[in-house]
């Protein structure tokens, strides 16, 4: 399918081939019939793409700091890496728009196949042929209302917003500042709520068109524009004025409080700047408030992703309820927005429209975009080939395990339960010699640390990539050299072309795409965590058993020169290990995937890296676990743990892990005693053995080895590590028991 993007590292806005995406099941998958350029907020992301490395970090300081971060703990070239892969990127533009119903999530209510809907969201509602749109921003289109104008329901969601905040009702005195197409539909909904409304802007075309819809257009010209307000207000000044002007400047704001009442609202909604000065606030007490784009629900992954709704008696105004507002205005004849279209393009001419964006060379309000009506029973057949979602059991289920919440318990001891039938290492099945290689899942750490440590183990053939939305999959596939780009992991099982499957997914789909790639007789690299649950582990260990392929898990810190110098080191040791493995992993945002149940947490995301590595020095695999969680979270995400383990030779390991990050700490430190012996690792630079440095170099935590292990696997001759890998996933799901945690029950989408 067709879809624009904007590449992160710069040059112009792209139409670009990419798979169909795949939809989980709170989405619904929609053959667009038309979109609207919301041009401020798309010319502020290909202004960005293209400016300099200065500029970009100036505008994303966090991510500035995050990049410092890695260069501080992994090293300057991992970062560098890493900053190359995001710029590589590219970014879907779009947010607004209408279409067809081609498919419905299984936990998607109210909406059928066929429906005509109203799209919102940016990354999901993109200008591509096809959406996948999180239900909860699928609004259905009343009869009669044209799929032209219907695709301004979500940019029209962002102006009602901001008058709702506004707090104005019939008769109020409304002023809207920028009358560029946010603008033009705040001042309109305004009229059809009954307030009167004036604009004011610079530019002949956005006044000529606010005042033939009713609006009281006023040229900004300083005082007179002021003392136009004064009179039309009655000398009191307006009740509300809504910002919607873009740039960098914060004279729109500090013109609002010249054109405002005593005690009015001034409401931010376009994105300007916030240099102010306080005296006229304080002076008439203003309240100045900001719109957060479409509404209650904008950035909540329990609402977008989840698909949560807010009680209507809690919340009224969801930003799915303003999208049937303003869907239901346009029924009504009480919004109109033909007018507003002053340039249409067929999707294939999208950059000539943001030409006319980017130079202004042209008058332009309203950019609305036109798909091929044959694209929706024609391309979705052909494209999508295996469409069986990944993870199509949940059923809303990932809902129910993130609302779960438990309070810190009593810490318990845990016997690992007794594995299954531990899987024989086979020598690759014939046809299956670990050549052809299936990439599932195209994020950054696939791009920037594990793809560059399979092409040095000499995986040559990169046959096909996936990810869920496709976008990424044919960027990733473009810039590293993949055959092909798919949507969804289905087209990468099903391909008899592929015989080594790579998962680095989102954790809470590693085992059942695990299992399944293993039930097909495939080779199989799944990143860390292997399962999230017993019975996960379970399924997958017997897939591994019966299925004739080699598992890997990517713990790799075991193949890091400083683990194999160290264990030959232990190997001698006359006595049970004593390990103590301290960890400083600092904090994460509240938004990271870490705080998100689903996934697993930090104990199952990350702690089972530490849980295989002590496993790896000690040479004995884990027989009874105790762990304990700090206060600050619900047990599963507790953002410190301590977990100790007693290993089947008598050996003791104790890991903390903590959130904390002093500066000058490194991430990573692991202290091993047994008899005479003293082996120290400091965060995978340096090996000391008894007092003495025996290897240092940059970081290496083992990724190049470990991919080049699991290549000698697939092709036999190896012997394999598969059975101590399932006993460190297994122990690793026994500390979360012993916090006494439940664990996550479905997984999630694949991400794109």
């Amino acid at each position: 399918m067709k879809q624009v993007v904007q590449a992160a590292s710069g040059g112009a806005v792209r139409v670009v081939d990419v798979p169909v995406p795949v939809i989980g099941p709170t989405e619904v998958l929609v053959a667009t019939v038309a979109t609207i350029v919301s041009a401020g907020t798309e010319r502020a992301v290909t202004t960005l793409a293209r400016s300099g490395l200065l500029t970009k970090a100036r505008a994303r300081p966090d991510l500035v700091r995050k990049v410092a971060e890695k260069a501080r703990t992994d090293g300057l070239i991992p970062a560098a890496r890493s900053v190359r892969d995001r710029l590589g990127a590219d970014v879907p533009l779009g947010y607004s728009g209408c279409g067809r119903v081609v498919e419905v999530g299984s936990a998607v209510d109210r909406i059928r196949p066929g429906d005509l809907v109203a799209t919102g969201g940016a990354g999901r509602a993109n200008h591509a042929e096809f959406q996948a749109v999180p239900g909860l921003l699928c609004a259905r289109v009343p009869g009669g209302v044209d799929p032209g104008a219907a695709a301004f329901a979500t940019i029209g969601s962002i102006a009602l917003h901001g008058l709702r905040l506004a707090e104005v009702g019939p008769g109020a005195k409304v002023v809207v500042v920028g009358l560029g197409l946010v603008g033009q539909l705040a001042a309109r909904l305004g009229l059809a709520s009954g307030c009167d409304v004036a604009g004011i802007d610079l530019a002949d075309l956005p006044l000529v068109t606010a005042e033939a819809s009713g609006v009281r257009a006023l040229r900004e010209s300083g005082e007179a524009t002021t003392a136009a307000v004064r009179a039309w207000s009655r000398g009191r000044g307006a009740d509300a004025v809504l910002i919607c002007a873009a740039g960098r400047s914060a004279e729109p704001v500090m013109r609002a409080t010249a054109l405002a009442r005593d005690r009015a609202q001034l409401v931010v909604v376009g994105d300007v700047g916030l240099g102010l000065l306080r005296a006229p606030f304080y002076d008439k007490e203003l309240t100045l408030r900001f719109a957060r784009s479409y509404g209650p629900g904008r950035y909540e992954r329990g609402y977008e992703e989840w698909g949560v709704d807010y009680p209507a008696g809690q919340v009224r105004w969801t930003e799915g309820r303003n999208q049937e507002a303003v869907l239901d205005l346009l029924a009504a004849d009480r919004l109109r927005v033909d007018d507003l279209v002053t340039h249409a393009f067929p999707i294939d001419a999208a950059p000539r429209a943001y030409e006319i964006v980017a130079t202004r060379s042209e008058p332009y309000l309203g950019i609305r975009f036109d798909y091929p009506a044959s694209a929706a029973s024609e391309r979705v057949g052909s494209e999508r080939v295996g469409s069986e979602r990944v993870g199509s059991e949940r059923v809303g289920s990932a809902v129910a395990g993130a609302a779960l919440a438990h309070s810190a318990g009593p810490t318990r001891d845990r016997s690992v339960s007794p594995r299954p039938r531990v899987p024989r290492q086979r020598s690759a099945p014939a046809g299956r010699r670990g050549s052809r290689v299936g990439w599932i899942g195209a994020g950054t750490f696939s791009g920037s640390v594990l793809l560059p440590a399979f092409r040095a183990a000499g995986f040559d053939q990169l046959v096909t990539v996936a990810s869920a939305g496709g976008r990424s999959a044919r960027a990733f596939a473009d810039r590293h050299g993949f055959a092909g780009a798919v949507a969804g992991a289905d087209a990468v099982l099903d391909d008899d072309d592929v015989d080594v499957v790579v998962i680095a997914t989102p954790h809470a789909t590693h085992a059942d795409l695990a299992a399944r790639a293993l039930e097909r007789g495939r080779h199989v690299w799944c990143e860390k965590p292997l399962a999230l649950s017993l019975d996960e582990l379970n399924r997958v260990e017997k897939a591994a058993a019966t299925g004739g392929g080699v598992l890997v898990v990517g713990y790799n810190r075991r193949f890091s020169p400083a683990v194999t110098a160290a264990r030959a080191a232990l190997a001698d040791r006359d006595g049970p290990l004593t390990l103590s493995y301290r960890i400083a992993a600092g904090p994460v945002p509240a938004d990271h995937w870490y705080n998100d149940r689903v996934q697993g947490g930090r104990l199952l995301g990350e702690v089972c890296h530490f849980v295989d590595t002590c496993a790896a020095l000690a040479g004995s695999e884990v027989d009874t676990v105790t762990a304990l969680a700090g206060r600050e979270a619900e047990l599963l995400l507790a953002p410190d743990v301590a977990v100790t383990l007693r290993h089947a030779d008598g050996s003791l390991s104790a890991i903390s892990y903590s959130s904390a990050r002093p500066r000058g700490v490194r991430k990573e430190h692991l202290e091993a005693l047994a008899g005479s012996r003293h082996v120290r690792i400091d965060d995978y630079r340096e090996l000391v053995i008894d007092g003495r440095s025996t290897w240092k170099g940059p970081q290496d935590k083992g990724h190049h080895a470990a991919a080049a292990a699991f290549l000698r696997m697939c092709r036999g001759s190896d012997t394999g590590v598969t059975a101590e890998l399932l006993a460190s996933s297994r122990a690793t799901l026994a500390a979360a028991d012993a916090l006494g945690a439940e664990v996550p029950r479905s997984p999630a989408r694949l991400g794109s």
